[in-house]
């Protein structure tokens, strides 16, 4: 066992020690010792109830015969990051999570990881510490929250958002506006849509990391406290089997998920982590890789912010199984993959089925024959842009029209409510890229300000930076090169008719090239907006969006 290193023989009797220290009796000892990564806080509502769910880990690791050793795992609140610097300090924490719980098992010399993530930075971070410590690792979330309920219809985070900006419209009161305060969030858990947090926690199913339920289980149901015990005890039986993350996150693996990520219309930042997570088990995933999967991938949900159903009725319709099921049957998926159950993604879907097609439609009749998330090519994102076509209304999906440029979130945002923004403009957000935000800031503020507005069906946003799961529109993001590096954006002015064909994938400023050189020739780098910590060290190793902002040691 790796614990070995830290328990038996004399040279180790000092760490026994500290072990006798702890409390851990002699046959604790002997067993394998757990590593629990526990994301647990009191500011993040989708991390609130973890504690609960460590503790039916640790009892599930316990019954199984291992030693569970809880440690922490940091958690941002998007929802309260949005709309100001907190934000910029969101991405940056999914390499934090990932080094500091390589640190911890390294240091420590732990036989197996269960890790318990709820969120977005925490998923993907944990995601790529395990396939960095290739030691065998199991996933169980903390599951997604209830959806809201306002005037009899059901509601979520996204609609909160959007109510401010019809507020701003004098089309909702402030008495309404506090109701749906009161009511969009009603219990614990990952927001109730399709966002990013319940999208990655979905596709850990479909990689093969999470066990059956772990992305749709509600986080009040007392069925999330079992899943957790056998989370538990499903670590042990993968250390006996030796099976590792590595083994279950391959080339194959990720092709899956990208497939069900398309099904399921899941969040844009999937662009942004998936190839992240592929990046430390060693897999090269090409973002025009999704565009190709997409061709042959029918959308089959439409969870908020692209329609009415929530993640609870995804879980009654079978979740993400009863997806996989589905899509089974045009052979898109590789079944034959190994998975953290200690069975093949075959043997896992054997009998699943879609309970309910409202839902989950059926791929005979899907909403689009193709997937809910396009990239975007073309001359203003040479190397990509990312946008969810399944929450796109269809009079958007190609579109034309004048620059309204801005340099930060806070002009765009005073802009859209100020009235300054009309049906027809294509608003530009730079400089929040990565690089240049730094930290690639989400910008749910803006987006849902142009829904709120009553301007969701005639006016597009793009950014170097990116959106939150919760934005629904067209709303392009993750462009690429971003304008901190000189990127194409960088050079658009204002009124520059910009040309959008989501169907095509592309995405073009018509200004000709001879006009881009002599702008290109004239631009002048910005001063960093942080030259300060963490942010700061951050700026220098961030890579771009489309490579999935990874952290790389600058080449001399």
């Amino acid at each position: 066992m790796r614990s070995d290193s830290v328990k038996n023989g004399t040279s180790q009797a000092p760490h026994r020690s500290l072990f006798n220290a702890l409390g851990y009796t002699e046959e604790e000892r002997r067993r394998p010792l757990i590593g629990i990564v526990s994301s647990y806080n009191e500011i993040v509502p989708g991390h609130m109830n973890l504690d609960k769910i460590t503790e039916a880990v640790k009892m599930g690791v316990a019954m199984a015969g291992g030693t569970p050793v809880m440690f922490p795992a940091i958690a941002v609140c998007d929802g309260i990051a949005m709309g100001h610097i907190g934000m910029k300090y969101s991405l940056v924490t999914r390499d934090l999570i990932a080094d500091s719980t390589e640190c911890m098992a390294m240091a420590h010399g732990f036989d197996g990881l269960v890790c318990i993530p709820n969120c977005d930075k925490n998923v993907p971070g944990l995601l790529m510490a395990a396939a960095r410590l290739n030691i065998p690792t199991v996933f169980v979330s903390g599951g997604p929250m209830l959806a809201g309920r306002v005037k009899g219809c059901k509601t979520s985070l996204s609609s909160m958002f959007e109510a401010v900006g019809s507020v701003a419209a004098g089309t909702m009161t402030m008495d309404e506006l506090n109701e749906f305060e009161e009511k969009a969030c009603p219990t614990c858990g990952s927001c109730s849509g399709m966002y990013t947090a319940n999208s990655m926690n979905c596709l850990t199913e479909a990689i093969g990391m999470g066990l059956r339920g772990n992305g749709t289980i509600p986080a009040v149901y007392s069925e999330r406290i079992r899943l957790a015990k056998h989370a538990g005890m499903k670590i042990m039986e993968l250390i006996e089997k030796d099976i590792r993350p590595r083994d279950i996150m391959t080339a194959e693996a990720f092709r899956n998920a990208l497939i069900v990520d398309m099904a399921l219309g899941c969040s844009t930042n999937t662009m942004l982590h998936l190839p992240a997570i592929a990046h430390e088990a060693g897999v090269e995933l090409n973002l025009q890789m999704a565009n190709e999967l997409s061709e042959i991938t029918p959308n089959l949900c439409h969870l908020a912010p692209a329609g009415h159903t929530y993640m609870e009725d995804l879980n009654e319709a079978g979740g993400v199984y009863a997806v996989m099921k589905e899509l089974s049957k045009l052979n898109l998926l590789n079944l034959d993959l190994i998975t953290a159950t200690g069975k093949t993604v075959g043997e896992n879907i054997k009998d699943a089925y879609n309970k309910d097609e409202t839902v989950i439609r059926p791929v005979e009749n899907p909403y689009s024959k193709t997937g809910g998330i396009a990239v975007l090519t073309g001359n203003l994102a040479p190397d990509s842009g990312v946008v969810k076509r399944s929450a796109v209304v269809e009079e958007m999906m190609v579109h034309e029209g004048p620059a309204r440029v801005f340099d930060c979130e806070e002009d765009a945002i005073e802009a859209i409510k100020g009235g300054k923004i009309v049906a027809g403009d294509v608003v530009v957000i730079r400089y929040e890229g990565p690089k240049g935000g730094p930290g690639m800031r989400e910008m749910l503020n803006p987006t849902s300000a142009i829904a709120g507005m009553g301007l969701g069906s005639s006016v597009a946003l793009i950014t170097d930076g990116r959106f939150s799961g919760a934005s629904r529109g067209a709303s392009i993001g993750h462009v690429s090169p971003e304008a901190a590096v000189g990127g194409p954006i960088a050079l658009v002015e204002e009124g520059d008719i910009i040309s959008i064909n989501i169907p095509e994938n592309t995405l073009n400023v018509k200004v000709s090239d001879e006009e881009m050189a002599r702008r290109r020739a004239n631009w002048q780098p910005r001063e960093p907006k942080v030259t300060t910590g963490y942010l700061a060290r951050y700026r220098e190793l961030v890579t771009s969006g489309n490579r999935g902002a990874i952290l790389e040691i600058p080449k001399n």
